[in-house]
């Protein structure tokens, strides 16, 4: 690992211990601590949320004619910001402005910073580079997530505002460290830039969505992301709650489970998988989660103990984190593989803006997941099952270096560029 990469992971999982502090605890702040209730915590939610989806759109044209490391660092300051008027705010308007400006910040950072990994990287070393990056963003927000837990008292808001502070700094100290990082200078990182203005904008949106196989990665990445991602906290802690009778105690025993799994896991299972097909891969990850489907609605059936509920419970997410730690080293270098030259940025941004539309959209489920448990498990079970089929469709539309990089041959001459032996997109 280079000098480069070890400073953007390093930026990286800081970055992630400093928003591990405040993930956590953001809805009981706005609600409680600052007594706006319910409705405006939610709709705190709904504007980080609006915030990448306003930016997003934007940001991959923004990175592939400026390049990764300005838009890191502007989006790094825009964030901190956002985080400290978030810990000083009272009334409902300015923390809805500072989640829109935090979520904008942050949703802005993911494929500014997986740019610069593809840059730094070879399709060779870029599974672990993207594994490695994983690891360290759930270790430091499992970290950070723990000692904001030791320091926050609803009884006293200026605990609260010393976590947003915290992760206000750390923000300005990635933008600090990436500011240090010196990317390769190689001729195709000229040509990562776009020259012709239709290859930029509307016309990248164009050529993206005439890409057949990005089309189809990007369908089924909004189904992982809705699957997994958006039913963590919403749907499946409510059908956790209501239908299973699991305590919110159990409930943070089972997010740590997933933590854990993705920490313990993460790198046996890149041994596994870096030398595999890619859609077979992800199709795995379909049968894993079908499993812990099943076994989440065991839970809720009623028909064994409370141990054991939240014994399955727990399971449930741990074979989630499993399968999050298979996909790590398998999206976003498959996303940087299918991008031509010159739209790195654009393509990394697209799938960003398709996670945080499947986020935006998860707790959709909450309602199903209480009112009526186990047809939100089956629903679950078969869009799981789903993701196994869109995984094997897609494998049809790679060329066998994108769907197995470990069958493409870098020439010595080519490791230092930043997107050596990358292959071209497949013809739609």
């Amino acid at each position: 690992m280079g000098a480069a990469m070890r400073r953007i992971q390093a930026g990286n999982a800081l970055t992630a211990f400093g928003i591990g502090f405040t993930v956590p605890f953001l809805y009981i702040y706005v609600a409680q601590v600052r007594d706006l209730g319910a409705a405006t915590a939610t709709c705190a939610f709904v504007a980080f949320a609006l915030g990448a989806l306003l930016a997003l759109p934007l940001t991959g044209r923004i990175i592939d004619r400026r390049g990764p490391v300005p838009v890191v660092m502007g989006a790094a300051v825009a964030a901190s910001v956002g985080a400290i008027s978030l810990g000083l705010s009272t009334g409902v308007v300015p923390i809805l402005l500072s989640a829109l400006a935090l979520g904008a910040g942050q949703a802005v950072m993911q494929p500014a910073l997986a740019t610069m990994i593809v840059w730094c990287s070879t399709p060779s070393t870029r599974t672990r580079a993207f594994a490695l990056q994983f690891f360290m963003q759930n270790l430091g927000l499992g970290i950070g997530g723990l000692i904001g837990g030791q320091i926050v008292d609803v009884d006293r808001p200026g605990s609260f505002t010393l976590l947003f502070s915290i992760e206000a700094v750390m923000f300005l100290v990635l933008a600090g460290v990436i500011a240090t990082v010196r990317m390769p200078h190689a001729p195709s990182i000229k040509d990562a830039v776009p020259k012709d203005p239709a290859q930029a904008g509307g016309g990248g949106w164009k050529r993206l969505l005439e890409h057949k196989a990005m089309v189809q990665l990007c369908v089924l990445g909004f189904v992982i992301f809705f699957a997994c991602y958006g039913q963590f906290e919403s749907g499946l802690a409510a059908f956790g709650t209501e239908a299973a009778g699991i305590s919110p105690s159990t409930l943070g025993f089972a997010l740590a489970a997933n933590t854990g799994a993705i920490v313990v896991a993460q790198f046996v299972v890149l041994r596994l998988v870096e030398k595999r097909r890619r859609s077979r891969v992800i199709a795995l990850v379909g049968v894993i989660w079908t499993g812990a489907w099943l076994i989440a609605g065991f839970s809720g059936l009623g028909h064994g103990s409370a141990m054991m509920a939240a014994a399955a419970f727990i399971t449930t997410y741990a074979l989630f984190g499993i399968g999050e730690a298979m996909l790590s080293p398998t999206l976003a270098p498959l996303v940087a593989d299918l991008a031509p030259e010159g739209s790195i940025g654009q393509y990394n941004s697209a799938f960003a803006l398709v996670k945080q539309m499947a986020l935006a959209l998860g707790p959709l489920g909450v309602p199903v997941g209480a009112g009526v448990p186990m047809l939100y498990i089956g629903i679950f079970v078969v869009v799981s099952l789903g993701i196994a089929w869109l995984a094997l469709r897609l494998g049809k539309q790679l060329t066998p270096g994108q769907d197995n990089p470990s069958l493409v041959k870098v020439a010595p001459a080519q490791v230092s560029a930043p997107r050596a032996a990358v292959a071209e997109p497949v013809s739609a």
